[in-house]
């Protein structure tokens, strides 16, 4: 995350393509659970239907998953609860 020169908000290239990793993700497994539906059945239809589900719920489960962890240490906080009393040095401004 950078600032442009013109004082906006401009992500950094690995935010930007982060989706991109995603579906690419999505669709490898998708395509090889495909190929091993389509040797196992010989059936296109089944192949397909297998294809889309599977695509669907890996990117799902990434897009979860990535919701789920925050990539800042520093989002994580102190572990005193908001209680300037708890934290290092304990000295608050009363």
């Amino acid at each position: 995350m950078t600032n442009s020169p013109d004082g906006g908000y401009r992500p950094s290239r690995r935010d930007v393509l982060r989706p991109v990793e995603y579906v690419g993700g999505a669709a490898i497994a998708a395509v090889f659970t495909a190929v091993i539906v389509l040797f196992g059945t010989r059936d296109w239809t089944l192949t397909l239907i297998t294809l889309g589900g599977v695509f669907i719920i890996v990117l799902m489960v990434l897009a979860l998953l990535s919701m789920a962890v925050k990539p800042n240490s520093s989002e994580h906080g102190d572990g005193a609860g908001g209680d300037p009393e708890r934290r290092q040095g304990g000295d608050s401004a009363h």
